[in-house]
């Protein structure tokens, strides 16, 4: 593939992975954490409370494009069942790191990631691009899986103010590497944010579907936009191989 400078990569289900009962024990730490800061609560109405606030935040955020944070969704799911708390109070920002504090031990890279990302590291410079709302946990997870060190440019959409596909978050990225957009690979899992979102802004988007294919648990970080599949004009990988092999041809 030629007139590639740079190459960008999304993070969970792109480079790593994480078992599929994380977000069941991620909300089992939130609802026992703030029980122990003395809220009363059951767990079944709390958990569907706090779904419905967090897709209404969601759509918010797909109309918008601006991040928001999960103290946000805790406060408002609080609020909605009676509780008087704001977000920025002590117990929620406890009870936010309680619930992230699950995925630590439980998110893996995807076979090959560090021989791969060594490999393209010698002729290319490598950027990070994440949608996550809370950027302590995801700069924890990159510490954890070494994933820190390889890259030059590291964004994450909670320090940034927007998530993609905002065309902000793609800028920074374009910024960050100081080349043209139409030289820069972009490699992501999700057709609406990473891919099509890329495509919007220039880039040239790979689909990698190695989570999909396998059937390995898959983080939503967002709405599900996975039933509007990419062109067959996008690159489509299923392995950290085909991408080096289209790489080098």
């Amino acid at each position: 593939m030629d007139k590639i400078s740079a190459i960008g990569f999304d993070l969970f289900n792109t480079l790593i992975f994480s078992d599929q009962h994380t977000l069941a024990e991620a909300m089992g730490n939130l609802v026992g954490c703030l029980r122990e800061e003395g809220f009363s609560l059951d767990q079944e109405s709390f958990t569907q409370a706090y779904r419905e606030t967090t897709l209404r935040f969601f759509e918010e955020c797909q109309r918008t494009g601006i991040e928001t944070h999960n103290r946000f969704w805790i406060s408002s799911t609080l609020q909605a069942l009676g509780f008087s708390v704001e977000p920025d109070d002590p117990p929620i920002s406890r009870a936010v790191d309680a619930y992230f504090s699950a995925f630590f031990p439980h998110c893996h890279l995807v076979p090959g990631t560090l021989e791969m990302l060594h490999l393209l590291r010698k002729d290319y410079p490598l950027g990070l691009l994440s949608n996550f709302t809370h950027p302590p946990a995801a700069r924890k997870i990159l510490d954890l899986l070494g994933l820190a060190p390889l890259f030059g440019v590291i964004l994450i959409s909670g320090e940034m103010g927007f998530r993609k596909p905002h065309p902000r978050v793609y800028e920074a990225l374009i910024s960050g590497f100081r080349v043209e957009a139409g030289r820069i690979l972009y490699v992501g899992d999700d057709p609406v944010p990473d891919i099509f979102g890329a495509e919007r802004a220039g880039l040239r988007p790979v689909w990698t579907t190695y989570v999909k294919d396998r059937g390995l648990s898959r983080v939503p970080l967002g709405a599900d936009s996975y039933a509007e599949a990419p062109g067959p004009h996008i690159p489509r990988i299923s392995s950290w191989e085909e991408l080096l092999s289209m790489l080098h041809k």
